[in-house]
């Protein structure tokens, strides 16, 4: 993936990683599109940069994403890059019976979203040159976060669609697999603050010089999330998961 001169869409660029990320990006000389729901704070993240841009976009509508997709093409016809990194984290409780609306929510932003959008840009994408797909996924697709279960599972489910999806379009568009650790941000209540969590600046300044590797990795992997990543083939997936729950109930 090419570091600048690309025509970038973020989704979920009004906040944490997307914000902080996109930002970088346009710093670096690409062009970028931030995408969400909330119209104020992806004007607030485009404020004072000439090639940012603000579009809003519900990604749980699979009408909407359609007319979106046309939209965005026509209006930056030089988009080559996708970063699907629009996300929700919800607690839940699983011995007992719920409602199951958080999970329902959970699966058709972080599974079904990034899914439909991918396949609404895959043509349009496939046609520019140094296209690439980065699917924003997580540590916890690897070893799961007992009290985010369904979140832990959609990030497990895009990485296999991320495999699947990078042999798919070898050739024609580079797929890309981006797996933060806990990262200081504020995809749920007081993570922004608690200290066993990754600073964002830091996070972001790695994520960086690891795109900016040559060939750029297949997954971007921070040092924090290895042992997340390569738990099971280490040998340490149940240590791994009983002190990575232990940490999280900690910081709450």
């Amino acid at each position: 993936m090419k570091i600048s001169g690309n025509t970038i869409l973020m989704t979920g660029g009004g906040s944490g990683i997307g914000e902080a990320l996109a930002h970088r990006l346009h710093d670096a000389g690409n062009t970028v599109i931030v995408a969400g729901r909330r119209a104020e704070a992806l004007k607030q993240a485009c404020e004072g940069r000439a090639n940012m841009h603000a579009v809003t976009l519900d990604i749980d509508s699979a009408v909407e994403i359609a007319s979106f997709a046309a939209r965005v093409t026509a209006g930056f016809p030089a988009l080559n890059v996708l970063i699907n990194n629009a996300g929700l984290m919800r607690f839940e409780v699983l011995d007992t019976h719920r409602d199951l609306a958080d999970a329902e929510a959970t699966i058709t932003t972080n599974l079904l979203g990034p899914i439909r959008l991918s396949n609404a840009l895959t043509d349009h994408l496939a046609r520019q040159p140094d296209a690439a797909i980065v699917n924003v996924t997580s540590g916890l697709a690897f070893v799961p976060l007992i009290d985010t279960p369904t979140y832990s599972a959609t990030k497990a489910a895009m990485h296999f669609y991320s495999v699947a999806q990078r042999e798919a379009l070898r050739g024609k568009v580079e797929v890309i697999e981006l797996a933060p650790p806990g990262v200081q941000t504020d995809l749920t209540p007081g993570q922004a603050s608690r200290s066993g969590y990754m600073p964002l600046k830091e996070y972001i300044d790695e994520v960086m010089t690891l795109f900016g590797q040559t060939p750029t990795p297949a997954e971007i992997l921070v040092e924090r999330v290895r042992p997340l990543r390569f738990a099971e083939a280490n040998g340490q997936f149940d240590q791994t998961l009983a002190a990575l729950n232990a940490l999280a109930r900690s910081q709450r």
